[in-house]
């Protein structure tokens, strides 16, 4: 009898049983996250809808071509575009490429990273079609950041590490806009740099994104699991304990999110550098675009003059079609320096190559995306499969 009770124990105390239990659990594991998947956003590419993606750009084109310069009385601004230098026109779009570029680089720094490996290819897809889901579909129900997740969950990517990436993956990108207009807003407003110094686009701008930090850097300080911290006293706190409890997720996610963005920068990794070469080279795709048609402002002026504009993206259009061109406009026109036709005319050409154009890559890199995605749904299926074999062995 006692010869019988002991057999069990043995068992399970035997090493190669508890490897094979923890094989098991594994894979069991392994299956189970691999089908917790989002679904895919809703976003419905036909040659209908490609059609009208296609249709919406030419008519965007257009108007800002045709229509906008009349309302503002510069109908003789678009002849100028025959004047335009066809070697910077070249050389602005160079740095349109070296602008998604850094761009690219940016999502592999911040996501690929704690094992989880995506090749360059595979995040020029998620990339460009993220930013074709923003200015296209977004209609259809999803836009690029909705896609991105998606993406990311479908290749392997927990949902947790997505969210908290992909927080980090804005506060990089953003944390270079904001320096950018501190620094150059200061510096004009104290005479530090050559240009106007009028303090509603340098003082007031500057402000703001000083603000933004110190607004950043108490967040940071927030512990992560502030909302489990409260959790506790949600249950005896009644109703109020309740709702701030749940409402305590949004700054302890962008907490996580900029600590792991501190992370970054003090790792040293490419994320940081990929951000500033977006960044960078894309404003000076509006210097290029300035040169081709005349003389370019200080570059003091176009780094403000662009991310004042760019402040227009803060407005419900789809993109910022309109608003940034318009804010871009205003802000160069205040400024002063140059033509009002010469501003038009550079602004306008910036936008063609950094913003409508790339659209059609974009639409392209979404369908290529869609095979890629098929590709994992495969593999995932190949090691359901062999993870069933391995837990039926052990």
């Amino acid at each position: 009898m006692s010869d019988g009770r002991q057999q069990p124990r043995a068992t399970r105390d035997d090493p190669e049983a508890a490897r094979a239990r923890e094989a098991q659990r594994r894979a069991t594991q392994l299956v189970a996250d691999e089908e917790d998947d989002d679904e895919m956003p809703r976003i419905q590419v036909s040659r209908r809808t490609l059609a009208l993606g296609a249709l919406f750009v030419v008519v965007i084109i257009a108007f800002l071509a045709v229509v906008l310069p009349q309302i503002a009385g510069l109908g003789d601004t678009w002849k100028q575009v025959k004047d335009g230098d066809p070697v910077w026109l070249v050389i602005a779009a160079v740095l349109t490429v070296l602008s998604f570029g850094g761009y690219v680089m940016l999502f592999q720094g911040v996501y690929v990273r704690d094992g989880f490996r995506l090749t360059v290819s595979e995040s020029y897809q998620i990339t460009m079609a993220g930013l074709a889901a923003t200015r296209v579909f977004a209609a259809g129900g999803a836009g690029g950041i909705a896609l991105t997740a998606w993406a990311l969950r479908r290749a392997g990517m927990p949902r947790r590490a997505v969210a908290d990436q992909t927080l980090a993956f804005l506060v990089l990108t953003y944390a270079v806009y904001t320096a950018a207009m501190v620094l150059g807003g200061f510096g004009l407003y104290f005479g530090l740099l050559p240009g106007s110094r009028d303090w509603a686009i340098t003082l007031l701008p500057a402000a703001i994104g000083l603000a933004a930090f110190v607004i950043a850097l108490l967040l940071a300080l927030m512990p992560p699991d502030l909302q489990e911290r409260l959790r506790g006293r949600a249950g005896e706190g009644g109703r109020a304990a309740k709702i701030l409890q749940k409402l305590a997720h949004v700054p302890a996610a962008v907490s996580s999110g900029i600590r792991i963005s501190i992370q970054h920068v003090r790792a040293g990794d490419p994320a940081l550098a990929g951000s500033v070469a977006y960044w960078g080279f894309n404003i000076a795709v509006l210097w290029a675009a300035f040169h081709a048609f005349g003389e370019a402002p200080p570059w003091a002026v176009i780094v403000m003059g662009y991310f004042v504009g760019m402040l227009a993206n803060l407005l419900p259009l789809p993109g910022g079609v309109g608003g940034v061109d318009g804010g871009m406009i205003g802000a160069f026109v205040a400024f002063g320096g140059e033509s009002r036709d010469s501003i038009v005319v550079a602004v306008l050409t910036y936008r063609l190559f950094a913003f409508y154009l790339p659209t059609i890559p974009g639409a392209i890199a979404y369908l290529q995306l869609r095979r890629t995605v098929a590709r994992w749904t495969q593999e995932r299926a190949e090691r359901k499969e062999a993870a069933g074999v391995a837990a039926a062995q052990a």
